[in-house]
C-alpha cells in the first residue's frame, strides 16, 4: 500500500467522520426542538387540566346551588298543598 492509498483512505474516513458530526448536529437540534414542543404541550395539558378541576368545581357548586333552591321550592310546594 502506497502513500496515496492511505491518503485516500484518510480522506474517506474525514468524509464519513464530517458526514456523521453533521447528521449528529441536526439530529441534536431537532432533539431541542422536540424537547421544547414537548415542553409547551406539558404545560398546554396542566392549563387544560386546571381549567377543566376549575369548571367542575364551578358546576358543583351550581348543582348544589339548584338542589337547595329545589328543596326550598319542594318544601313550599308542600306547605301549600298541605294546608
Amino acid at each position: 500500500m502506497d502513500i496515496d492509498d492511505v491518503m485516500l483512505q484518510f480522506d474517506e474516513i474525514e468524509q464519513k467522520v464530517g458526514k456523521l458530526v453533521d447528521q449528529y448536529k441536526t439530529l441534536e437540534a431537532k432533539n431541542a426542538e422536540l424537547a421544547e414542543k414537548v415542553e409547551t404541550l406539558e404545560e398546554e395539558l396542566r392549563t387544560k387540566a386546571e381549567t377543566e378541576n376549575t369548571f367542575s368545581e364551578q358546576k358543583a357548586l351550581i348543582r348544589s346551588k339548584i338542589d337547595g333552591l329545589l328543596s326550598k321550592l319542594n318544601e313550599l310546594s308542600a306547605n301549600s298543598s298541605g294546608r
